[in-house]
């Protein structure tokens, strides 16, 4: 079988060292990550791997699970260009739209209906209108639950800005320094981190993420980027793998599979034991390998997607908050955090 090799005799002595290490909540180096990429999704060794990160994070937080909802209120040709995304200036065949505020609304009330989002995203473009943002915040705001999180996923924005975001409502920000930004986007890496410390500086939840994995990142480009997180003390990490789409210029390059994803975000949950501020782990698009391997976050999406392929990815590559539940529910994880309370994710289930 390729990519298949060795066998339990002859596990790693060093990859053994490394895991028994992190069983007793002392985090991997850089070197020892890249290490651990290093070897074949399908060996023993990465099975290993994904197996301890999956009883560390569920030792770490509970064995408890979180649901995000993503609403992406816009189209456009965006000006980022990134070159795996599906909005990006020169090669979208999307005709740009807006939703309206009667619309994120009702998108709004579907996601919390269930009681059991922790986390509702607003997602724009790499450029929007920024009142306009903060007028939907409050809007939100005063409809979801009080224990729903607002967050955003937008372009990059200064101090003040950052700091008029939490006084409308907001509660975190989603901003990642990509793989390869400033080559495979046009986009400032040094941008992109400047905004990252306004998000901590503001005292707003940073969210962030090994993304967008492809077959053509080395070990080391993706060690070097998700350690940004941990360097700056990130509220969510996570492993997000580029899909492929048709239009897109990386489309030739194709797309890692979901047990290469599930070895990242194995990586992802032992390298974040080094960072305290981190509370949770996501994998994306969510799967069960992933859920297996260290990840107990998972994202339900309405609206425009960056990966997808249709005008509002609901029914299509977005899933909604009862399939997150269900996948949650099946991959053993005991209950659901919602703001600072918990529900029994078996009830929760019954009840879908």
């Amino acid at each position: 079988m390729s990519g298949v090799s060795g066998g339990w005799a002859n596990i790693d002595p060093r990859v053994m060292e490394i895991l028994g290490r992190a069983q007793e909540g002392l985090a991997p180096s850089k070197e020892d990550c890249v290490a651990l990429l290093d070897r074949p999704a399908a060996s023993p060794e990465s099975a290993l791997v994904r197996s301890v990160a999956d009883w560390v994070t569920r030792r770490r937080f509970g064995n408890e699970a979180i649901i995000l909802g993503q609403i992406g209120v816009e189209i456009a040709a965006c000006p980022g260009r990134c070159k795996f995304c599906s909005f990006g200036e020169g090669h979208t065949h999307f005709k740009p739209q807006v939703m309206s505020d009667d619309e994120i609304l009702a998108c709004a009330d579907a996601f919390t209906a269930s009681g059991d989002l922790y986390a509702l995203f607003l997602m724009t473009m790499h450029t929007f209108d920024f009142e306009r943002l903060l007028k939907t915040i409050r809007r939100v705001r005063r409809r979801i639950p009080a224990a729903t999180q607002i967050v955003v996923n937008i372009g990059d924005f200064d101090r003040v800005q950052g700091e008029e975001l939490k006084a409308a409502g907001a509660g975190g920000a989603y901003h990642v320094c990509r793989l390869r930004e400033g080559i495979d986007t046009s986009l400032d890496p040094q941008e992109r981190r400047r905004t990252i410390q306004t998000i901590r500086s503001a005292g707003l939840n940073w969210y962030y993420c090994c993304e967008p994995v492809g077959p053509e990142h080395s070990s080391q480009e993706i060690v070097d980027q998700l350690w940004l997180g941990i360097e700056y003390g990130c509220f969510q990490h996570a492993a997000m793998r580029r899909v492929y789409v048709p239009s897109s210029p990386l489309a030739g390059c194709g797309q890692i599979t979901e047990q290469r994803l599930a070895q990242v975000t194995a990586v992802v949950a032992l390298a974040s034991l080094a960072c305290p501020e981190t509370k949770n782990i996501a994998v994306h698009e969510p799967n069960l390998l992933g859920l297996a391997a260290g990840a107990n976050v998972v994202y339900a999406e309405s609206g425009a997607n960056p990966r997808d392929t249709e005008e509002d990815t609901t029914g299509h590559r977005g899933r909604d908050v009862g399939d997150c539940k269900r996948m949650l529910y099946e991959a053993g994880f005991e209950s659901l955090l919602i703001g600072p309370d918990r529900r029994p994710l078996t009830e929760a289930f019954k009840e879908s």
